[in-house]
């Protein structure tokens, strides 16, 4: 009798470990259907590697950040945004007629508008800023010539000594009756000192906020935590606005290693006005509405009995919002198709250059076939991941042709554009990475005519008078365990 007990009690073990082989085996005979549905094959093989080779880490991931979609109500929410954003656009063509656009653009911005509803409208351009405090500065005496409403949203805000001025601006627009609405990132910016303070701070001056995609479990906010809203822009009576790729927060990002070794992020902004306008204001109204069911309702076109034509400052632009709400990768789209329209140079400034195999054969293949290509980078990224996983693609792209332009460290590249045979041009605040096109909320702005264009490459210039060109020799040298690391961070890169 007691050598029955002992037996039942020894098969206990035994059962509870077959038990979880079988449960094991069903959980990757299941991901092997499931993983690869609507998923580029880099980012299935990565997750299917993970699952595969450590289920007790990779299954949870995957239940958690695997899905590249946010939620149903925020898809739907974007596509109600979409049908009003064809009010008052239906009767416009795809590009200003004054235009005169070769037949291969036009196709190109007839893509941007079936993936996002708007057209390609004309506006001004007030001069792109490269000074970042300059742009803090600009952006306040906008808020201060704010008679009716200011509306800011911008991935990362910190009230500190640098945007104090900012700031400033926008309580004394409160207090004179201006309807100052503001929205920012939640796990973006609450690392960041004074994150928990900033939003009593804006309350007691009168102003309207909300987080985007607040990660907040114990209030019903729960959702993806690895989703942001990147975008960053401003808009002021429906008049004026602001956009690019620089964050509300001192250019050190108030970390005091970045102080003591002089490391500064250096960003590009451009303002803006005239019809173009309404398309910056629609993005904030739709995002405004996702995060607190106000609807602000979606300024119409204003079209002119005469349209301007398109020279001087005035230029032809297409706003390029992108993300989780759209299923349709807008901006990787848009980007590849107008790379593949380079003849003769294509200048790319990322900071993070982690791109899907549509990218990388769009910036090869220019290469390849004798375009002048550029890639601008930063000698060091500021995370460890991206910064291998990035310089894990320099060997390929040297060995196409692609001319790498390090900008030195311990600065930060933080401009995100590119210029199309000085013709084209592509600003915002999308990096040339999976995350920027499958994770984050977007802002890019395509343009073409006018004196836009030649700004941004202007810009791209000064960067290449202060970088370093990466040659294939020397990078052959570096040491194997470096080597390793871009392997690996390569591959994590992909799990999205």
């Amino acid at each position: 009798m007691r050598l029955n007990f002992d037996f039942e009690l020894g098969s206990i073990p035994s059962v509870l470990s077959i038990s979880w082989i079988v449960l094991e085996y069903i959980a990757k005979i299941v991901a092997i259907g499931v993983v690869p549905e609507n998923r580029r094959p880099s980012s299935s093989s990565a997750w299917l590697l993970l699952i595969l080779f450590v289920p007790i880490v990779g299954i949870p991931l995957f239940l958690m950040l695997g899905s590249p979609y946010i939620n149903q109500r925020r898809a739907r929410i974007q596509a109600q945004a979409n049908e009003l954003m064809h009010e008052g656009a239906d009767d416009l063509p795809d590009v200003p007629p004054s235009l005169g656009a070769p037949r291969e653009f036009v196709s190109v911005a007839q893509l941007g508008r079936a993936l996002t509803a708007l057209p390609m409208v004309t506006g001004d351009s007030h001069g792109v800023i490269s000074d970042y405090e300059a742009s803090i500065a600009r952006m306040a005496e906008l808020v201060d010539s704010a008679e009716e409403y200011a509306h800011v949203e911008i991935y990362i805000m910190a009230w500190d000594a640098t945007t104090d001025v900012f700031f400033q601006a926008l309580e004394r627009a409160s207090a004179r009756g201006v309807k100052v609405k503001v929205l920012f990132d939640h796990i973006g910016s609450r690392k960041y000192p004074g994150f928990h303070r900033l939003g009593k701070r804006l309350s007691r001056a009168g102003m309207e906020w909300h987080l985007m995609l607040p990660f907040i479990p114990w209030r019903g906010k729960l959702r993806r935590i690895d989703l942001r809203n990147h975008r960053k822009l401003l808009v002021v009576d429906g008049r004026k606005a602001m956009m690019g790729s620089q964050n509300m927060i001192d250019s050190s990002y108030l970390k005091k290693k970045n102080v003591t070794i002089g490391r500064h992020w250096h960003d590009i902004m451009v303002e803006l006005s005239g019809p173009i306008v309404a398309t910056v204001e629609a993005v904030f109204a739709t995002d405004w509405y996702t995060e607190c069911g106000d609807s602000l309702g979606i300024r119409p076109y204003e079209g002119d009995e005469v349209e301007p034509e398109v020279g001087g400052q005035t230029s032809a632009m297409q706003l390029v919002p992108s993300g989780p709400g759209f299923t349709t990768e807008p901006n990787l789209k848009v980007f590849t198709s107008l790379m593949y329209l380079a003849q003769e140079r294509l200048a790319i400034v990322s900071p993070y250059f982690v791109p899907d195999e549509s990218l990388l054969a769009a910036v090869s293949t220019a290469a390849r076939r004798g375009v002048d290509v550029e890639l601008y980078v930063s000698e060091q990224a500021d995370q460890f991941m991206v910064d291998y996983a990035q310089s894990s693609y320099y060997r390929s792209l040297l060995e196409a042709g692609v001319r790498i332009f390090q900008y030195p460290k311990p600065q930060v590249l933080h401009t995100k554009c590119f210029v199309v045979d000085d013709r084209y041009a592509v600003m915002g605040s999308s990096n040339m990475d999976m995350r920027s096109f499958g994770l984050n909320y977007e802002i890019s702005l395509l343009t073409t005519g006018g004196d836009l264009v030649g700004d941004i490459d202007g810009v791209i210039s000064d960067y290449q008078e202060a970088s370093h060109e990466l040659t294939l020799e020397e990078w052959e040298k570096r040491p194997l365990i470096r080597r390793y690391l871009e392997s690996a961070m390569r591959l994590t890169s992909a799990l999205q």
